[in-house]
């Protein structure tokens, strides 16, 4: 079909399909890097953890990381990838300055995690429930980084080594995805399943998860699919900036296509970088193919064969991934979706504090209030971890006790619960400090018979069916006891007038 027959401005943007793939760049957290012994950690000054190896200096020879390659493995497990049982090293030849060897030490045809998929659903209904298939997983290391000066009096640029040699894990989609919103979403699952499985920090501020997104549109036309080319984009520092530089080039390029008169394989594949400042893409060069790395075996390495052994140990170290507790939490522990996204969302040390305050207190539901509340507001307002949490579980349920036996209401138990994070105290020494008393079940009905035999007014309009009565009683219970938990208070003056 001669594409330009037709009156393009009269396809609409909205009966255009997205299509979208990722490349997901996952930092591995070992103590030392892919190939040598250099240290991994981040922020040391330029070119310290540096050595002959990652500098690529002739003679050197690289000897693989074994815990980089286990890692890399077990991630591949979780993602449901068909783990090779023999794998290689491939040389990916291009010249940068921050890459010394003037290669990269990857994998091309037997990448260490071949096929899997990842189930991405949202629990708000943004869209159906996708499975996500990935089409490999692959290590590879780092190349350094460049620091540029792009001040009026700068203009030149220096390279720190400090990342060459890093181990990588780079996840490659197939291009399943139709919006930014099912992208943004699948990132946001693999962030959390690289994190209950403790392979990757995730820290996108220092670069330990950086993702490329591939984009490109396919236009029905008389019964025909047109498809614009592929643009990857780069540079996308946060999930949010991935869900926009998607959106914005999917815009573009529709724009472009209706105004181009040419048709779409006049086009080359191009690279373009996301400007957060002017919230745009902005073209780097034209993409370059596989063919244009000139792979090959890498000679200084020895392929890889893993043993079924080794692969069942990995498996058993994995445990309940997200899905997996999400689907516990809205069964089992009957809590509402969103809830139990919440709690999941927090991590794998989150989740286990819930499970056990639930069963101490055998109220799953009031556990998830106060674990999503009071619990996150105060790890969010620290920016502290669970496990660094001032209050015990056992405390916890002790606290839910006394609330839920009548001992304590919920204003005064939330008190004591900031009274025990602020001070890091115990539960029996918060309650003292702030001067609570715990009442007993016969001394509350021993205040109310006392509340109703000095207001005879008040009692017989509760009688005569003035509910409201109630709360004026209630009120003066205050001077009399202020420790009485009004809501068991209520009880008892209904059970004697009404």
């Amino acid at each position: 079909m001669n594409q330009t027959t037709f009156d393009r401005s009269t396809i609409r943007f909205q009966d255009v399909t997205t299509v979208i793939g990722l490349e997901v760049h996952v930092q591995l957290q070992t103590q030392t890097k892919l190939f040598c012994g250099c240290a991994t950690t981040f922020g040391g000054q330029p070119n310290t953890q540096t050595c002959p190896i990652c500098c690529g200096l002739p003679g050197t020879l690289p000897v693989l990381n074994a815990r980089a390659l286990q890692l890399a493995i077990k991630t591949g497990l979780a993602l449901n990838c068909e783990i090779a049982r023999h794998t290689k090293w491939d040389r990916k030849n291009y010249f940068y300055p921050d890459l010394p060897k003037g290669y990269q030490i990857s994998q091309f045809d037997q990448p260490i995690c071949g096929a899997g998929y990842l189930d991405v659903s949202d629990s708000k209904a943004a869209f159906p429930a996708r499975r996500i298939r990935l089409e490999r997983a692959h290590l590879e290391e780092d190349a350094g980084k460049s620091l540029h000066d792009e001040s009026p009096r700068g203009g030149r640029s220096k390279i720190d080594l400090n990342r060459a040699g890093t181990p990588l894990l780079e996840i490659v989609t197939k291009p399943d995805f139709r919006s930014a919103a099912e992208a943004k979403t699948f990132l946001v699952e693999l962030k959390l399943i690289l994190g209950y499985l403790g392979v990757s920090d995730c820290n996108m501020q220092e670069g330990s998860l950086r993702c490329d997104a591939n984009v490109n549109l396919h236009v029905a036309c008389d019964g025909e699919i047109i498809a614009t080319p592929i643009v990857e984009i780069k540079n996308l520092n946060s999930f949010r900036a991935a869900e926009r530089a998607i959106e914005f080039e999917a815009e573009r390029q529709f724009g472009a296509w209706q105004k181009s008169g040419a048709t779409i394989n006049d086009a080359p594949k191009q690279t373009r970088g996301w400007d957060d400042n002017i919230q745009a893409t902005v073209l780097q060069r034209e993409k370059e193919e596989s063919a244009d790395y000139r792979y090959f075996p890498d000679p200084d390495l020895i392929a890889y064969h893993t043993a079924d052994a080794e692969i069942e140990s990995l498996r058993e170290q994995i445990g309940l991934l997200p899905a997996e507790l999400r689907t516990l939490l809205t069964t089992t522990h009957q809590l509402k979706p969103s809830d139990a996204d919440v709690i999941v969302g927090q991590g794998r040390g989150v989740v286990e504090f819930f499970l056990e305050m639930a069963a101490g207190c055998g109220n799953s539901r009031i556990a998830a209030n106060w674990v999503g509340q009071e619990v996150l507001r105060y790890l969010n307002e620290t920016n502290t971890t669970i496990e660094q949490y001032p209050v015990t579980v056992t405390e916890f349920v002790e606290l839910l006790a006394l609330m839920s036996s009548g001992q304590m209401d919920q204003t005064r138990g939330k008190s004591v619960l900031n009274e025990m994070t602020e001070s890091k105290s115990g539960l029996a020494s918060a309650i003292q400090k702030l001067g609570f008393v715990a009442v007993g079940t016969e001394e509350m009905r021993q205040l109310a018979e006392q509340l109703i035999a000095e207001n005879p007014d008040l009692a017989q309009q509760i009688r005569d069916g003035n509910v409201k009565a109630i709360g004026a009683l209630i009120g003066k219970a205050r001077k009399l006891n202020p420790n009485a938990n009004p809501g068991v208070l209520k009880t008892e003056i209904q059970d004697l007038l009404i």
